[in-house]
């Protein structure tokens, strides 16, 4: 008897199992991580708002059958230990510069290449074109699933005068952000930091480095303006653009039932308007902010950041498209969108 018990009992595993995990389908709370400061759906950086009206909206849509808990300020993981762990399976979604992960995948570094992208229209036009479909497809193999194609104007904080052209970075400790963004300051004269965004202001305020590349709205988020007597802004044209999507873990994403991954697609791609919007806005919105502290505000001509494209084209693409078959055929279609 207490054989055929247990018999019973082990054969009935199964079919639990099975239930449980058809449960977790139909319903979950789904961890959404990213290193900038915390605020709500209407006040504060534009990437933390942009997650929580994603998941109010998600979770409306799917009847409440998808939560979601957001991490602001790396408070979940270290910030660059986020990509891995969506690929992994371990973290469900982040927002993130997608460059940070180039040391794990050399064809994300696309995401932060100088003078490749000059402008908002041109950069949500990828998504749409043949580049876009290759990143996708690249970032998909690797376990990665785009959710919102995010993307920002870059600038420089300093402590001193203001980086404008090549010859002033010259000598100076400056923060580009990813490796081939370091190749042209590098071409330039400057000595490249490596660290990430959320780490900038207390590396400039100690003197650790003298000036530091980043978006409009981490210039705002990180309150820079403490600390920098320049800024280079992004209003009227940039030779950098930064690529930082919201993603999921395609481990996670498969397990969800169709209707529900149809959901947050859906919701992702809608995001995209408010966050080109709010991009601009920054881009305006920081030089008001940069002057009132007292720092001096330039902005580039064309003549500038063409100078800043052909040393690009020299170093960093140059150096890239070099890497492997996959980052050649990446930049020859991103070339195509110029």
């Amino acid at each position: 008897m207490k054989r055929r018990h247990l018999i019973q009992a082990i054969g009935g595993l199964p079919l639990a199992s099975l239930s449980f995990t058809s449960a977790w389908a139909q319903s979950a709370t789904l961890k959404i991580s990213h290193q900038f400061p915390g605020g709500t759906l209407k006040d504060g950086d534009f990437r933390d708002r942009l997650v929580r009206l994603f998941a109010v909206e998600v979770e409306k849509r799917t009847k409440g059958a998808l939560k979601f808990e957001i991490y602001p300020g790396s408070s979940l993981m270290k910030t660059n230990a986020q990509f891995s762990s969506m690929r992994k399976g371990a973290l469900d979604m982040a927002l993130i510069p997608l460059s940070y992960a180039g040391g794990e995948i050399p064809e994300v570094n696309i995401g932060l290449m100088p003078g490749l992208v000059v402008s908002y229209e041109q950069a949500y036009g990828w998504k749409n074109k043949p580049v876009g479909a290759e990143l996708n497809r690249v970032l998909l193999e690797k376990g990665i699933v785009l959710i919102s194609w995010i993307w920002q104007a870059g600038g420089v904080a300093s402590r001193g005068k203001p980086v404008v052209e090549p010859e002033d970075a010259k000598g100076m400790k400056i923060r580009g952000g990813s490796r081939e963004v370091d190749m042209i300051l590098k071409e330039a004269g400057a000595a490249v930091v490596t660290l990430p965004s959320n780490e900038i202001y207390s590396a400039m305020q100690t003197g650790a480095m003298d000036a530091a590349m980043t978006s409009s709205t981490s210039f705002i988020s990180f309150r820079l303006e403490e600390v920098a007597k320049s800024l280079t802004t992004g209003r009227t044209g940039a030779y950098w653009f930064m690529f930082e999507p919201l993603m999921m873990s395609k481990a996670i994403f498969d397990k969800l039932p169709k209707d529900q991954r149809d959901a947050i697609m859906a919701v992702g791609a809608e995001m995209e308007k408010f966050a080109m919007e709010a991009a601009k806005k920054d881009d305006i919105d920081v030089a008001a902010i940069y002057q009132k502290a007292g720092a001096k505000v330039v902005d580039l001509s064309p003549a500038t950041i063409k100078k800043w494209q052909d040393i690009a084209r020299k170093t960093a693409w140059k150096d890239y498209g070099s890497k492997n078959e996959g980052c050649a055929k990446l930049l020859a279609l991103a070339e195509k969108t110029l």
